[in-house]
């Protein structure tokens, strides 16, 4: 579904990725591991046209380069940043409506949403603005999927969250992935990340240093000392 090749990124003259090549196939998750600063979240925005690149980038056999985000978006890509980015004065229903596709027909409803987080349902009237970091992470994972994508990529949204939220987030992804939905997951929790992908790959300064399963993942104690433990 996503092929990555040879992607290089650059902030200004910094050069963030050096080579960086990833597959994510459809209806599986896989997480994109490693330390703070190695290019996890410059790979997920140089793939939403958000940061100047070179390599291929296909979605579908289309190429991605040089199309707009939100051209990229209209193809069938969310993407969820670390920063949550919800519109503060709007109501979590006015959120979710602002995340639709206008004349594209969606698999995922309003009640879909407050079945995934029942806490959003209670809260629908709430400016977004008020509402806890646990709270507004649900809701722009939810803004997203109601554009109907067929990837998600999500950046970090465990971080900083209570252990009862991060738990519902987890079960989030996996009902993306038993209804189809691929996700390409940026996550700093180990233990989650293995739990819930299908593959993983570890990133370090600015290059991919492993792909496997979880398992060859849990057998490789060099990698995990090298590129993950801090």
């Amino acid at each position: 579904m996503l092929d990555v090749s040879g992607l290089h990124a650059y902030y200004g003259k910094s050069h963030v990725l050096h080579g960086v090549d990833l597959v994510v196939n459809p209806g599986e998750i896989v997480s994109l591991l490693g330390r703070n600063g190695v290019g996890r979240s410059t790979t997920i925005k140089a793939i939403m046209g958000l940061v100047n690149s070179t390599g291929s980038i296909h979605f579908d056999s289309h190429d991605l380069k040089g199309l707009r985000t939100y051209q990229i978006a209209l193809r069938g890509l969310a993407y969820v940043p670390e920063s949550r980015d919800v519109f503060p004065a709007l109501t979590v229903e006015q959120n979710l409506l602002l995340g639709q596709q206008r004349g594209k027909q969606s698999q995922w409803s309003f009640e879909d949403m407050y079945e995934l987080f029942p806490r959003l349902k209670e809260r629908r009237h709430t400016p977004a603005g008020v509402m806890s970091g646990g709270e507004q992470q649900m809701l722009t994972l939810c803004r997203s999927l109601m554009g109907n994508p067929r990837l998600i990529m999500i950046d970090e949204p465990t971080e900083g969250l209570a252990p009862r939220i991060v738990d519902l987030v987890a079960q989030y992804l996996d009902t993306l992935r038993q209804r189809g939905v691929a996700v390409l997951l940026v996550e700093q929790k180990l233990a989650i990340a293995l739990d819930i992908s299908q593959r993983l790959y570890v990133m370090g300064r600015g290059t991919i240093v492993f792909e496997g399963t979880p398992d060859d993942l849990r057998q490789d104690q060099q990698v995990r000392r090298n590129w993950l433990e801090v």
